[in-house]
């Protein structure tokens, strides 16, 4: 059985595999792709609405337990997500 994680934008829950994991590094919002980085995560679905909704009620800042504060890098942010939900096209397809 695969782990089920809760999305802070959306509140649903969701695999593991089907999510992205926001980690802090150096004071900002990373995503963390391989889901390996040190400390508290939080997890989010691959969808600019979930992302915008979590930023917007400060979910993130809730969930890792830290300063309301907390913002991506916006080059960061847009290329991360662009890049992944390409990915998950991808699986969800069927094409290479």
């Amino acid at each position: 059985m695969e782990p089920v994680r809760t999305c802070v934008g959306c509140r649903a829950r969701a695999s593991r595999a089907s999510l992205i994991r926001v980690v802090i590094r150096n004071g900002e919002l990373v995503f963390d792709e391989q889901a390996v980085l040190p400390g508290r995560g939080a997890w989010v679905h691959p969808t600019p609405e979930c992302v915008e909704t979590a930023q917007r009620r400060r979910a993130f800042a809730r969930a890792l337990r830290v300063s309301p504060v907390l913002e991506f890098p916006e080059a960061e942010n847009m290329q991360t997500l662009e890049k992944r939900l390409n990915g998950y096209g991808n699986k969800v397809n069927g094409s290479k």
